[in-house]
């Protein structure tokens, strides 16, 4: 994970850097400002040499190199060259291939290694305009391609491994403000991204070949950076924010394996999606959906020929606070995965007789509330330190609750405080005030059959019985309903109006 971790981060870092500085007038003060913002995001760069030939400054010999918790990723370049148009504009060019190579130290069992990385970008070219003080760089390219050379020490990771991305019709632009600090507005659209991998291991007698491949891809982003960018708890706290968006209009993927069990195969497909990210001193938020999505999974050991497994919509979104603070701060969890379908082959081997309907499966969950935070998420050193949680959880919204399978549906919301000074009247738990909803239909029909099917002993049936007559009441006119209203309140737990504690 860290390779991955500092191979990303020096990507972004050699290309938002880099493209970024490009916003000015002469080559020199393009030049000067690409090394200046390099500097600013804790890289060390050194050049061979740097001269005037003509209307171009030529930079030869580029050395990028980031160090991050005892890793390191180095970024070498043959040439840069920066031609003056004489319009007040500036076209930089690259060489066409350049080397990454990606260090990570041992950690506990993981062995260290050391990957080397090759990128092509042939045809790429950037045009920049404007001043210091607000620049604007567009560029274009008919595609960039990463390519895996070499893992050596990776333990289990194959000899032959090799993985190629490739990045075609590249189209975008940033503007660019400011000189010591710097604000940038950026957006990006990709024709597609398609990414290929393979490997074996003789010893086992197996390999892998696989393929990933999304198209319609476009990003936007916005950023202000203060501060030490190398630290970016530091920065944070300076004022750095950033948050953007990345979509897709479809994606696809195909992975076969081959083993001793014989050949499995992994195929997929989804209609679109999105990812977006947001982050500041405050918060961060990540979230991301997926449409109209299916994956088929054949051969190798499955009982079957083949298992087929679809859903409409999948979703997350994650907000939360990042710094510690004496007042508690918003933080929101929702997690969806809508009208989930299985093949009839997989329903057959736990339903034979096919005495549960197999309606499409929904689980959703909701929630919002507020949260103190003990110690900054982002300060290694103080989370180090802390002997406690790091936080206290102070309310909880429940927004929306819906469990559909087997023809029954679980729906609820509610609300709810916490008192963290009173840790003994639940057992550890802070204790709550408020109260939670619930609606239940067809759930005895639910119970009936996963008894006659056998999954669940008459006699524990009878205990679940049981206990959802204390927790639940049937609804006068409605068949199968259910509702359970359960209150907290002067430290005591009540459940349709019964005190149960």
């Amino acid at each position: 994970m860290r390779q991955w971790k500092i191979l990303c981060t020096t990507a972004v870092v050699a290309l938002v850097s880099g493209n970024a500085a490009l916003a000015d007038v002469t080559p020199e003060q393009v030049w000067e400002n690409w090394k200046a913002v390099s500097t600013s995001y804790g890289q060390t760069l050194t050049t061979a040499s740097e001269a005037r030939e003509g209307n171009a400054l030529v930079v030869k010999g580029i050395t990028m190199t980031s160090k991050q918790d005892g890793a390191e990723a180095t970024m070498l370049l043959d040439q840069a060259i920066f031609t003056d148009q004489g319009n007040g504009s500036v076209v930089m060019t690259m060489s066409e291939t350049s080397k990454m190579e990606v260090k990570t130290p041992a950690v506990e069992e993981t062995p260290a290694t050391t990957s080397q990385i090759s990128i092509a970008n042939p045809g790429m070219t950037v045009t920049v305009s404007g001043t210091p003080e607000a620049m604007r760089y567009e560029f274009v390219g008919p595609s960039v391609t990463l390519s895996l050379d070499s893992i050596d020490g990776g333990g289990e990771v194959p000899d032959d491994m090799k993985v190629e991305a490739v990045l075609t019709g590249l189209k975008g632009s940033y503007d660019i403000a400011g000189t010591t600090d710097k604000t940038i507005a950026s957006n990006a659209t990709l024709d597609g991204l398609a990414i290929g991998f393979s490997g074996s291991d003789p010893a086992e007698g197996s390999k892998v070949n696989g393929s990933v491949n999304l198209a319609g891809i476009a990003a936007t982003s916005n950023s202000a950076m203060f501060g030490d960018m190398a630290n970016m708890a530091a920065a944070l706290k300076a004022g750095t924010k950033m948050d953007g968006d990345i979509t897709y209009q479809s994606a696809s993927m195909d992975i076969t394996v081959v083993d001793a069990s014989g050949e499995t195969k992994v195929q997929g497909t989804n209609a679109g999606g999105a990812l977006n990210f947001a982050m500041d001193a405050a918060r961060l938020a990540y979230g991301g959906t997926v449409k109209d999505a299916s994956v088929t999974l054949s051969g190798g050991q499955l009982p079957f020929p083949q298992v087929n497994l679809a859903y409409k919509e999948g979703a997350f979104d994650l907000v939360m606070p990042l710094q510690k603070s004496d007042t508690p701060a918003d933080f929101s969890f929702m997690t969806k995965i809508a009208d989930l379908t299985i093949s009839d082959e997989v329903w057959g081997m736990l339903d034979p007789a096919a005495q549960l309907p197999r309606d499409p499966i929904t689980v959703h969950l909701d929630t919002t509330g507020k949260v103190k935070l003990n110690a900054d998420l982002m300060d290694e050193a103080a989370m180090g330190q802390m002997e406690a949680n790091p936080g206290e959880l102070h309310a909880l919204d429940l927004k929306a609750l819906e469990v559909k399978f087997g023809g029954a549906q679980v729906t609820g919301n509610g609300a709810m405080t916490f008192d963290n000074t009173d840790l003994a009247t639940y057992g550890g738990v802070p204790a709550p005030t408020g109260t939670v909803d619930l609606k239940a239909v067809g759930l005895n029909g639910l119970l009936d059959k996963l008894m006659a099917m056998g999954l669940v002993p008459e006699d524990q049936m009878m205990g679940a019985r049981m206990m959802l007559g204390m927790f639940a009441k049937m609804v006068e006119g409605e068949p199968d309903t259910m509702t359970s209203k359960v209150e907290f309140k002067d430290k005591h737990l009540f459940v349709n109006g019964m005190q149960l504690q």
